[in-house]
Order: structure tokens, then C-alpha cells, then sequence
């Protein structure tokens, strides 16, 4: 048997706690799913953290500002990402920023959109405005149709369609190579990875 107040009561929860609802809603863009499809993400989560390892050593750690799962597509879209990538000691060799980036949760794979730029340790800098990764193979790729800019000391590479490793040691353009190489005090160009 309900209280005889019930009915009075309901609506004064109900009405205010469902502003604070939608207040909460507002505000802050939410993720929106990549697509014309309206599909909402299964979970969303900020400061988000994903590592790759084998046999217990780091591959790649990825963190995000933001997040958003979909689990029907197997899919991690995040926000203002980095992505340190590390050798088979474990010791970082290179850190990936961007925009935003998307994350295939079965096979690992990555795309990296918007400002994207990879910085090794050993100075090496490479930019472009999309990039994937391919977990298995450990290569970063840029699509033939992407510029894509290699910064050596003072020698500049620039092309499209890249093809790499993580630390940029042994990378390849596709088409359309322009490079301005430093020469070295003998007058002869340095050759790749040399003084």
C-alpha cells in the first residue's frame, strides 16, 4: 500500500532530478560515432590508458584525454592522443601525438588523424595529417594521397605514401620525393642515419 503523499511527492523528485540529468548532458560535446549511423558509444571514459605487451615487456602504451567504446565494432575512438612506443628492452624509442585516433580492440590496429607528428629520441621528426599502424607487421603507414614530412638534423624529406618503423629508423616514400640534405664539412651529402 503507497503512502497516501506518493503521489505529490513523485513529481517533485522526479522533475528536478531530471534536470540535473540533463544539465550534466549539456555542455560537452560527446563522442559521436564516425558515420551518418547515430550510433551511440557503449562506454565512454577520460583519461584513457591502453598498452600493448609481449610477454609482460611494453610494445606501445596509448593514452587519450577522452574516449568511446563501441563494442559492436570492435572500435576505440579517442581524443587529443599520444602513443609511446617502446624497443624489446622496454625502453621508449618514439612518442605519436594527434587529434584523435581510432583503435581496432581485436587487432590493435591504429589510425592517428589531425596533426599528427612522431618524435623519436634519437630526433628524428615526421609529420602528416594521417597515419595508421599496423600492430602486427610494427609499421607506420601514411596513404598515398598524404603528404608527409621527415625531419633529419637540418635534412628535410618530404613525399607521399610513407612506410615505416616506430623509430623511423628504415622508412620509404612512395612518390613525389623532395629532399634538402645538410652536406657535411667534407662537402659530401651525409647518407640516411649517418653524421
Amino acid at each position: 500500500m503507497r503512502p497516501s503523499g506518493y503521489p505529490q511527492l513523485l513529481p517533485r523528485i522526479a522533475v528536478p532530478l531530471i534536470a540535473l540529468l540533463l544539465a550534466g548532458c549539456g555542455g560537452q560535446r560527446g563522442f559521436e560515432s564516425p558515420g551518418d549511423s547515430g550510433e551511440l558509444p557503449d562506454q565512454e571514459v577520460r583519461d584513457f590508458v591502453l598498452t600493448e605487451t609481449d610477454q609482460g615487456t611494453p610494445v606501445w602504451t596509448l593514452y587519450a584525454r577522452e574516449a568511446a567504446t563501441y563494442q559492436a565494432r570492435n572500435t576505440v575512438i579517442a581524443r587529443a592522443i599520444r602513443v609511446d612506443f617502446y624497443d624489446e628492452d622496454g625502453e621508449r624509442t618514439s612518442e605519436l601525438t594527434a587529434s584523435e585516433g581510432e583503435i581496432n580492440q581485436r587487432t590493435r590496429d591504429m589510425t592517428a588523424r589531425g596533426n599528427v607528428v612522431i618524435q623519436t629520441t634519437e630526433g628524428t621528426r615526421m609529420s602528416s595529417e594521417v597515419l595508421t599502424f599496423d600492430n602486427r607487421r610494427q609499421l607506420i603507414i601514411a596513404p598515398d594521397d598524404q603528404l608527409v614530412r621527415v625531419e633529419r638534423e637540418a635534412d628535410v624529406l618530404t613525399g607521399y605514401g610513407f612506410q615505416s618503423d616506430p623509430e623511423l629508423r628504415h622508412f620509404e616514400f612512395k612518390s613525389q620525393v623532395r629532399a634538402r640534405l645538410r652536406p657535411k664539412s667534407d662537402g659530401l651529402l651525409a647518407p640516411e642515419g649517418g653524421p
